[in-house]
């Protein structure tokens, strides 16, 4: 009997525990919303990179990508709009990592524009020690949230006004949702390791970009990136966070296989080059610029094969 009891009360100790972690399946009442508790992501430890040497690397080249979530491929990204009890969208995974859990560290765009391709990580945000200084807390809302004014309203839902007659306005501030999410861009470097015989990838940094708004909540025409945040540091999270499979609901994998494996769609919007500019700046058209990323494309596929005439 002692046995049966003590039995029990490990379930649903374990129960309670793997409730607390992220993607379980078991709801925040502590029902399991399904046939077992899924321990295997969000438990799963991120597989380390193969060890690479300098010497090793023969070529190498670096490439900013963009993933457009509304591209059917990249649907596992972009949906489910709301947080489900075993999966959410990427952008609520980065949202949490920020915000909640504070292991994610978002680096401000460098320059006064709306776009920083380069991402080169020279100003990160982070709360010295202090999560709740009132400095940090604001300028890490000012990534995560939206503001936009809008007219006070009194007690009985009319306009507010202020002493001369005039309506008063306020600033509202409104969470950033994954529908806003339009693109991310990628940040990556491909090389070829001799000591593997080898063309590989890394992926150094990824950045989210929504459309962007006015002041009174309006959509403008345009969009509007949000920070960078350096991918390795984000493997960590990614690792325990299910992502949707077409194939087969019992064989989920992490955020982190979906980028190991490549299974997202993109096209190429900057390489190294010497005059450090984008695609769009000398192919403006379209179709100019998507073959233009297909030549680059297949240029370091070319390098690939005749790597050991170079």
């Amino acid at each position: 009997m002692k046995t049966k009891i003590l039995g029990i009360a490990m379930m649903m100790t374990a129960g309670f525990a793997f409730g607390q972690l992220p993607s379980t399946g078991v709801s925040p009442s502590n029902v399991l919303d399904g046939l077992y508790v899924q321990q295997h992501i969000p438990t799963k430890k991120v597989v380390s990179y193969a060890p690479l040497r300098e010497a090793d690397v023969m070529w190498s080249k670096r490439v900013w990508r963009t993933i457009d979530v509304q591209q059917k491929l990249n649907f596992p990204l972009f949906y489910p709009r709301e947080p489900l009890t075993d999966r959410m969208a990427l952008w609520d995974i980065i949202k949490y990592g920020i915000e909640e859990e504070g292991s994610l560290t978002p680096y401000e765009l460098n320059g006064d524009g709306k776009f920083d391709f380069d991402g080169e990580f020279l100003y990160p945000l982070t709360s010295n020690g202090n999560p709740n200084d009132t400095a940090y807390i604001t300028s890490r809302d000012n990534l995560l949230y939206s503001t936009s004014t809008v007219i006070k309203l009194d007690e009985n839902g009319e306009p507010a006004l202020d002493n001369d007659g005039f309506e008063e306005y306020i600033t509202d501030k409104n969470a950033i949702t994954a529908d806003q999410i339009v693109k991310y861009y990628v940040k990556e470097d491909w090389f070829f390791d001799k000591q593997r015989s080898v063309m590989d990838v890394r992926i150094i940094g990824i950045s989210p970009v929504i459309k962007e708004y006015d002041e009174n909540g309006e959509m403008k025409e345009g969009e509007k990136q949000l920070f960078w945040l350096y991918f390795p540091e984000c493997r960590y999270v990614f690792q325990n966070y299910f992502v949707y499979n077409r194939k087969n609901d019992a064989q989920r994998m992490s955020f982190d296989d979906l980028f190991w494996k490549r299974m997202f769609t993109s096209f190429i919007h900057k390489e190294s080059n010497v005059y450090d500019r984008e695609i769009g700046r000398y192919e403006n058209y379209g179709v100019k610029a998507l073959l233009e990323s297909e030549r680059i494309k297949n240029e370091m596929l070319i390098i690939e094969h005749d790597l050991w005439h170079l």
